[in-house]
Formats: structure tokens, sequence, C-alpha cells
């Protein structure tokens, strides 16, 4: 007797998954659902409805989410970068100081006045490079924990940025260069940015790379990628992202200040790390950290919404971070266990 034993043909198909970006915009929808629910309940107004709060919300965020972009590349590494925020003063006041217009006599360099464009914007994004290649040679030739060395670029930018003008603001830049951050261009500057950050980390070797060295350090290296050298360049396009931010956050305020950044960096972290971007590294997509982005900035433009206080707002946020965090670990005990 024969005997024909078959499997269930569901068995035999493979399960098709979801990305993990579709159950990101879930929880974005749902966070904007509640605050819409909350603003008609308590407020009698839509928080939805109104295009010019959604605009202005996009605004405020994109700045920051030029930085969070390439803290993505970092986190997905394996690495951290706390010198974000002070890299964005330290470039902000460089690039402010050269551009200045030749009615304003300047306290520092009263001769660099005047300047074309170019020059700022060149000087600026040249020093948040600089800052990224200094953390990661540091990471990457002297084994120093990412922590530390960036901890380390946080304290030294924001001192440089300090001294440069002995703590004094500089304002009245050239009209070129206010129109940098004139209108809506921070956002179209930062889906520039996460354009090519996309196609860099999806489709390059050192998309591949980044990956490779965040998910096994060890085995990049066997497989013959030079991860001393792709640690550099990640850290180098995260400085010169941070260079870029501040750029752009001067020129829209019209203004530089020593203290500009502040925070910034652990902002684009939680942005990240609410897209989805594991801390154990090696996971993680620049459309996650997009949508982490704006759920950030509706949770704070909601908030600002129903006039919840300002020390109510930090409390809440610094909760929002932990959980994400939580919500990672949880997420890594769960891909452990079906391996």
């Amino acid at each position: 007797m024969n005997v024909t034993t078959q499997a269930p043909a569901a068995a035999a198909r493979p399960q098709r998954r979801l990305p993990q970006e579709f159950n990101i915009l879930l929880v974005l929808v749902g966070i904007s659902l509640v605050f819409e629910i909350l603003g008609w309940t308590l407020m009698g107004q839509s928080f939805l409805g109104n295009t010019q709060r959604l605009s202005i919300m996009i605004l405020q965020v994109s700045v920051v989410g030029i930085i969070a972009i390439g803290v993505t590349q970092v986190i997905i590494s394996g690495g951290i970068d706390l010198s974000s925020g002070s890299i964005v003063g330290a470039t902000a006041m460089i690039s402010m100081s050269l551009a200045q217009v030749g009615t304003y006599e300047r306290a520092v360099y009263p001769m660099l006045t005047d300047l074309p464009v170019i020059v700022p914007l060149a000087v600026g994004l040249g020093v948040g490079l600089l800052a990224g290649i200094i953390n990661g040679a540091l990471i990457a030739y002297t084994k120093i924990p990412p922590f530390i060395a960036t901890l380390g670029m946080m304290v030294a930018a924001r001192g440089f940025a300090k001294w440069y003008t002995k703590g004094q603001p500089i304002s009245f830049p050239t009209d070129s260069f206010a129109a940098i951050g004139a209108g809506m261009n921070p956002v179209w500057i930062f889906l520039a940015v996460a354009a090519v950050a996309h196609v860099m980390l999806r489709y390059t070797r050192y998309g591949k790379f980044t990956y490779a060295i965040g998910a096994n350090p060890q085995a990049a290296r066997v497989s013959g990628i030079n991860v001393e050298r792709q640690i550099v360049k990640i850290y180098a396009v995260a400085g010169l992202l941070s260079g870029l931010a501040g750029i752009v956050v001067a020129a829209r305020g019209l203004t530089a200040q020593a203290g500009m950044g502040t925070m910034y960096e652990l902002d684009a972290i939680a942005m990240a790390v609410i897209g989805g971007v594991s801390l154990a590294g090696g996971r993680g997509s620049v459309i996650g950290t997009m949508i982490g982005m704006v759920i950030f900035g509706v949770i704070i433009s909601g908030f600002t919404f129903l006039r919840l206080d300002a020390y109510y707002q930090e409390m809440i946020k610094g909760a929002i971070i932990v959980a994400a965090v939580v919500a990672d670990v949880y997420r890594q005990k769960k891909r452990v266990k079906k391996a």
C-alpha cells in the first residue's frame, strides 16, 4: 500500500512580510488620528485640517531631519553620533561670519564681507566634513567607542563655536545666503538629501558595506571590506550633513549663535529609532527615518496644539524615546528567537 502525504499548501508558500516602514506608517496614522480626536473633543478644532500648521511642522523638523539622515547611516553601521548638534552650532557661526554684507561692521575679520555665497557654503560644509572625518578616524583607528569619540567632538565643537566670536551672535547675512533658508527651501533641501541617501544606502557599495559592518563587522572584514575606511566615510557623511544643517538653520534664522543645535543630536537619534533603525546595527532605512521624523513632528506639533506646557512636552518626548528603544530591543529578541 502506497501512502502519500501532502503538506498543506499554505506551508509550501513563502509568507510575505509587509515592509517595516508600513508598520511605522500605521503608527503615524494612529497618532495623527488621536490628536485629531483630542482636538475636536478638547479644543473644538481640527488638528489635521489646518494645512498651515502642518507645513510649519514639516519646516521645523526638516533641519533636524537632515541630521537624522546622517545619524541613520551611523546607527546602521553599529555606531552613534553625539556631536551633530555641536557641529551645527560651529558651522552656523563660521558660515554666517563669511556671509556678511559690507555695511555691517563686524568685530571679527571685518575684511571678509560681500563674499560669493559659495564661500560660506563651501567652508561650512568643509568644517562639518572635517569634524566627521575626525570622528570616524578616532573610532576606526584608535578603537575608541563611538560614544566617547563623538562626545569629545560634541564638547570641542561647542567650545569652538563659543570661542570663534567670543560668544557673540552674528547676524545680517547677504541676501543670497539668506535665500537658502527662505520659505520652504529647508524642506526641499531635506528631500534632496533623503533621496540621495536612499539611493546610496540601497543601491551602492557604500550602502551594502554599511549594512554589512553593522550586522557583523568581523564577517564584513573577512569578506574583504575595508572596515576602517568605510567607518571614516560614514562619519564623514554624517558630519557633512550636520554642516549642511548648520548652514540651513543659520540662513533660516538670519543669525548664528554658539548655542544653536543644542539637543539636535538626541532628536535626530530619536527620529531614526522611531523610524525603525536598530541601535544594534545592520537594520533601518532612510524611508523609515523620514516617517519617524514626521511622527516626531506630529507629536511636538500636537502637544503645542493641545497647549501642553513645554516641560511636559520634554518629559513625554523622553518617554517616547525610551519606548522606541524598548521596542527595538523587543524586535531584536524576537528576531533572535526566530533565527
